[in-house]
């Protein structure tokens, strides 16, 4: 078996040559990166693509199962080493380590589990449940038996859990009876039972006791730790082919309905773990820590199958950064001597809001990486980063992906490729991004700006919308034929290093400009009474569109005129051209449970409208739309 440290740029110039490499044969450089995992048979073809369809197939005909991966080949050499480090919301209560040889037990114990309730390949499991192991070993047990799981962020409402699991069509529901997070425990379980009455597929609930509530389950419900207790530990992992589903997740549309982005297995794993150790180079005695929810699809590759398929220890966090108070997440990197942390930028700006003191009261003299996941970072914020948190030591990577790539597309690989405030930098290695024009022409890869596009397929682009293979087409693959359309806009420099500029629906043309809104919220961020900000366009009579920015303030009680303060900061930073017509001081914005900010929202109530802005019950603070409203 062929090593994959081979293949793991340590070097800049090591990076250019993998990178030359995987661009001039891409089939002979995937095909070596999959010769270094355990397949049960290997694939006939490395790929079979057909952009037009749109159709992917990589590894063709290879069969794996992607658990014997992440666990089994482990056991050999590391069977005692720490796999997870469970670190749960009070501080108070024990962390937890598992060892590999441990979570392979407790997989095998859950994934008969299953099996028991009737689940069998190829059947979907809906997983609505908090950020403690068991989350992590259903999802395991679920790819050990080619169950297909479907994680459900427990903190949607009833409403978005049962149309995830009506979309899926899912046999089992794994959930809770509660979950803590911060000072609130939120009733899971009554949510889950809320979603339950409309959802005629489901045919048993598991429940795991985490708040120790004193509840009796409904028919058809049982309790996990009864379960486990039925059941041996031997369960040999179902062979799979590598264009079987792995897993549905559900991500946001645009036009209300969430897409259900399907990944397969082979393709999946190969591209989560070399992005993982290439990436963040992790080394084998390094702590990494992800703060992400596996809710997400950067929970599902880089707290999940990313570092488990490396042999890495990975961190799951329960709570939330303010609490008991805003210095926990310091607090754990000196606990456990975490050496990667990798974190949303909407965390480090509220995180920078409070006094350094809680920052530096702490030894976080272990970091050798951090990164950023979600959006763009402003320059602010990775500066306060930099500096406080890394201590100017440790490098800053900018990760730019989707739920639809499943895995990391532009990044710095830590201390190999230099980083850049506000760049996600260059493409990861098997990566061929390029600019288009309006038209849909190749522009020049350096000192360019335009439409992000994807050329050429890689190993973990999303295989479809589940049971919308049209939606699918349409959405990534029609407006620009012979690429892949992520959504977003980008500019480069003179050496040819990626900054994501917005949604390219945030890219608004003002009096024939095109302006992008990620460098306007930037410059007001720069203010120093301002938290965060949000610009959006709408139409305008002579401009043909304006711009309003939605601004929250550090303090509202300072007797000065903001509008004019941020117009002239925009003024002097970007240009006049980018002054928006209207600042609107809020107390919040509308946001995704992951911290991303709705801007369709916004872009509907700068425009006018009052209603009609699709099911907001699944934000992480639906009573601010209305807020806005009335302020507006």
């Amino acid at each position: 078996m062929k090593k994959i440290e081979n293949f793991i740029a340590r070097s800049e110039s090591n990076y250019e040559q993998l990178y030359k490499k995987s661009i001039e044969n891409p089939s002979e450089f995937w095909n070596n990166i999959a010769e270094t995992f355990y397949w049960k048979k290997k694939w006939d073809k490395t790929l079979d693509y057909d952009f037009n369809k749109p159709e992917f197939k990589w590894f063709v005909n290879g069969k794996l199962n992607i658990t014997e991966n992440c666990l089994d080949r482990h056991l050999i050499e590391n069977p005692k080493k720490t796999a997870i480090l469970f670190e749960p919301n009070d501080p108070n209560e024990k962390s937890q380590k598992i060892s590999y040889e441990e979570l392979h037990k407790r997989v095998c114990v859950f994934a008969n589990v299953l099996k028991s309730k009737n689940v069998s390949k190829g059947d979907r499991v809906c997983i609505y449940m908090p950020m403690v192991p068991e989350l992590t070993v259903a999802v395991l047990a679920c790819a050990r038996i080619g169950a297909v799981h479907s994680v459900v962020f427990a903190g949607f409402s009833s409403t978005a859990l049962a149309a995830r699991i009506n979309d899926a069509k899912c046999k089992v529901l794994l959930t809770a009876d509660g979950s803590f997070r911060g000072p609130k425990v939120i009733d899971l379980i009554s949510i889950a039972n809320h979603a339950l009455v409309d959802c005629e597929s489901i045919e048993s609930t598991i429940v795991l006791k985490r708040i120790g509530s004193e509840i009796s389950l409904k028919p058809k419900q049982t309790w996990w730790h009864n379960e486990i207790l039925e059941v041996t530990h031997e369960c040999p992992s179902e062979e799979m082919d590598s264009e079987d589903m792995l897993f549905i997740l559900y991500t946001s549309g645009s036009t209300g309905k969430p897409k259900g982005m399907v990944h397969s297995c082979g393709g999946y794993m190969i591209y989560s773990a070399y992005t993982f150790l290439n990436v963040f180079q992790y080394r084998p005695k390094d702590i990494y820590w992800c703060t992400a929810d596996i809710g997400w699809i950067t929970g599902h590759s880089y707290i999940v199958y990313g570092p488990l398929l490396s042999g890495a220890t990975t961190v799951m966090f329960e709570g939330v950064p303010s609490f008991p108070d805003f210095s926990r997440f310091w607090n754990i990197i000196e606990k456990h001597k975490i050496t990667h942390f990798y974190t949303a930028p909407t965390a480090i700006r509220a995180l920078a809001k409070h006094s350094v003191s809680l920052v530096d009261s702490n030894d976080l003299s272990s970091l050798k990486v951090l990164g950023t996941v979600g959006e763009p970072i402003n320059e602010e914020a990775w500066n306060w980063y930099d500096k406080n948190i890394g201590k100017s030591k440790c490098p800053i990577v900018d990760t730019w992906w989707q739920t639809e790539t499943g895995g990391i597309m532009l990044s710095s690989l830590a201390g190999v490729t230099k980083d850049k405030p506000t760049f996600a930098t260059k493409p990861m290695i098997g990566i061929q991004p390029v600019l288009l024009n309006n038209d849909g022409k190749e522009t020049s890869s350096k000192n360019g700006e335009g439409i992000l596009a994807i050329k050429y397929p890689w190993p973990s682009i999303a295989r479809t919308i589940y049971g919308d293979h049209d939606r699918y087409k349409n959405i990534y693959f029609s407006a620009y034929p012979g690429y892949y359309f992520p959504g977003d806009g980008a500019l480069t420099d003179n050496e040819g290093n990626y900054r994501i500029t917005g949604r390219v629906d945030d890219v608004v043309i003002v009096s024939g400009h095109n302006l992008g809104t990620a460098p306007i919220e930037d410059a007001i961020n720069l203010h120093p009474n301002v938290v965060e900000s949000a610009v959006v366009g709408y139409p305008h009579d002579i401009k043909g569109n304006a711009l309003r920015a939605f601004v929250i303030l550090l303090n509202d009680k300072i007797e000065i005129d903001m509008e004019n303060e941020i117009k002239n900061l925009i003024s002097k930073t970007i240009g006049p051209i980018a002054k928006p017509d209207v600042v609107q001081i809020v107390s919040g914005l509308p946001k995704t449970r992951s911290g991303k900010i709705m801007r369709r929202i916004l872009r509907k109530i700068a425009s006018g409208e009052k209603e009609n802005f699709g099911d907001i019950s699944t934000l992480l603070n639906p009573e601010i739309v209305q807020e806005i409203l009335e302020k507006s």
